[in-house]
């Protein structure tokens, strides 16, 4: 039971064995020394592992930052490079001349969307005659002259760079084999014969007017003209932007009508200057009143003007452009039809009504 006791004494608290043990006095505690001796040898060994894998740890841990820092060099020295062979501004004349003319032709040859001579129903900042009646150049871009046979005979409105929109009843007594008398003027204000020996005409490749035109109610009066060849746009030479969809404008809302028209109606001489008026719209219930059209008016017409008079499209303006602005856009509304006289009192210019042409529209441009 002695013996029991220090052992476990032995085990508890090491510094024990140097005082209460002695070894030479049983043979147990021979066995005992050769115990802890094996033991010692045991602890070293683990201790002698330890040692090893440790500094096998650090060898590969270096050999890592070693090529980690090799690496990181190497990328160092690249750029550098690069950087080195880099050119720069003081090039061979050579180079420095395509790089000019690189930047020149994305400018002038690849022109952006946002190019305003390619977006429709917009106006160059030019001059205008405040209260005046003659239109100054740029004032409407989308106003053309179409010429028969050496004479202007309508007015027309541009709305691609290659299609004109005009009035039926200006093209339906001339037969296809007549086109080619027809040229399209664009970009101009003075029609005098000076002025336009210098003007470029172009030439008219198709003819196309709505199939439901009737003569003699003026319902559906609308035509298309397709040129040769396109128009190049410019600060005077800009395309209307169509009406929307299913968006009738009130009535009151004010307008302009442009055009080469009699200032007239006994005029004999078509004026040689463009001339511009505004004029509102009238409702078509007001219109077809029987005090005003009674009831002639049909679903594809619209009436601008004044009750009283004054201001009217007339003779030598039809086919002409009826324009509104509309968020900031000018759009085609109307197109110059008929009417009762010119500026007679409640017989306002009746136009046809582009918002209903819509589709035909879009379906002749795409077929021809």
């Amino acid at each position: 039971m002695n013996l029991d006791g220090d052992t476990l004494s032995v085990i508890e608290n090491p510094v024990a064995v140097s005082h209460s043990f002695h070894p030479e006095k049983t043979g147990v505690g021979e066995a005992r020394g050769a115990q802890s001796q094996s033991c010692h040898a045991w602890l070293r060994g683990i201790h002698s592992t330890n040692h090893m894998s440790a500094n096998r740890l650090v060898r590969v841990l270096a050999a890592v930052c070693a090529v980690g820092l090799l690496g990181g060099l190497a990328v160092g020295v690249w750029f550098l490079v690069r950087l080195l062979l880099r050119p720069t501004s003081s090039q061979s004349p050579a180079g420095l001349g395509d790089t000019k003319e690189t930047s020149f032709c994305n400018v002038t040859e690849d022109i952006s969307v946002a190019d305003p001579r390619k977006e429709c129903g917009t106006r160059a900042k030019l001059p205008r005659i405040i209260g005046g009646v003659e239109a100054t150049l740029g004032r409407w871009p989308w106003q053309v002259s179409l010429y028969y046979s050496n004479r202007h005979t309508c007015g027309g409105t541009i709305i691609t760079s290659q299609w004109v929109v005009t009035a039926a009843h200006c093209v339906h007594n001339y037969r296809l084999p007549q086109v080619s008398s027809w040229v399209v003027y664009a970009g101009i204000v003075t029609r005098s014969s000076a002025k336009m020996s210098q003007y470029i005409g172009y030439p008219v490749e198709k003819i196309l007017y709505n199939k439901n035109y009737n003569p003699r109610s003026h319902d559906n009066d609308i035509a298309l003209m397709k040129l040769r060849t396109p128009l190049n746009f410019s600060d005077t030479i800009r395309p209307i932007c169509l009406p929307q969809y299913e968006r009738d404008l009130p009535g009151g809302t004010q307008c302009w009508i442009s055009g080469w028209g009699y200032t007239q109606p006994d005029d004999v001489l078509i004026p040689a200057t463009l001339k511009e008026a505004p004029v509102p719209l009238i409702s078509t219930k007001k219109c077809n009143s029987s005090c005003m059209y009674n009831g002639e008016i049909t679903p594809r017409m619209l009436c601008a003007g004044y009750t009283e008079g004054k201001v009217d499209a007339c003779q030598g303006d039809s086919g002409g452009p009826l324009v509104c602005q509309i968020d900031n856009v000018w759009r085609l509304v109307g197109v110059v039809s008929w009417g009762t006289g010119c500026a007679e009192p409640n017989h306002p210019g009746v136009y046809t009504k582009v918002a209903e042409f819509l589709g035909w529209i879009y379906d002749m441009i795409e077929s021809y």
